[in-house]
């Protein structure tokens, strides 16, 4: 699909055709696709839960307010961030200092990586979050190329996720995405008017 017409045609669905699973290999490609995302550094700390199976389905409905669209479609993605993501045991370090061949080139990497990002708490979500949210919207459009709709979510209780899917504390839950076809038996609102250049830059 032409890159113009995946922006233009995206939408977030707010309901979806139960009876249409999304083939596997589909959604591996998706993913395949959307990990070009940014991330600092080529760090990639984000993970993905894919919650497919009706007893998961059920359980994370109840930390997303119950939304119908969380078993409706044939799966939900968790997506999280690695708020410890740029230190030393990432194995991305290991990769860049293979193609860098220097091990203090990759050193001095890695300490301007924990000055950016590791001297708080607050800078270590944001670390997390910024780059899993790049992963996030890079998904939603990869989804779309194969023509696959989607739902974003956040208003959700992110610490509930964490614990209720055993994740390690090290990730920070940044959005939910709901993946599948669009019920074509319901209607969507009319795409509201977005915010212009003029109205949202400020030059100068």
């Amino acid at each position: 699909m032409e890159l113009k017409k995946v922006f233009e045609e995206r939408r977030s669905v707010n309901y979806f055709d139960s009876s249409r699973e999304i083939e596997e290999n589909i959604l591996k490609e998706i993913i395949e696709l959307a990990v070009l995302a940014p991330s600092a550094f080529n760090l990639q700390p984000w993970k993905i839960v894919a919650v497919k199976s009706k007893e998961a389905k059920e359980r994370l409905m109840k930390f997303a307010s119950n939304q119908p669209k969380i078993v409706e479609a044939p799966v939900t993605l968790i997506i999280a961030g690695d708020k410890k993501g740029f230190e030393a045991d990432n194995p991305e370090w290991e990769l860049l200092e293979k193609i860098v061949g220097s091990k203090e080139v990759v050193a001095n990497y890695q300490g301007f990586a924990s000055m950016l990002y590791g001297t708080s708490e607050e800078r270590k979500i944001k670390f997390a979050e910024s780059n899993a949210a790049l992963l996030a919207m890079s998904i939603m459009y990869a989804a779309k190329e194969y023509g696959v709709d989607t739902h974003p979510m956040s208003g959700i209780d992110f610490e509930g996720i964490v614990k209720e899917f055993g994740l390690e504390e090290r990730y920070s839950v940044v959005m939910l995405i709901a993946l599948g076809y669009f019920d074509s038996s319901k209607e969507l609102y009319p795409r509201r008017a977005r915010k212009g250049y003029n109205e949202i830059v400020e030059e100068i």
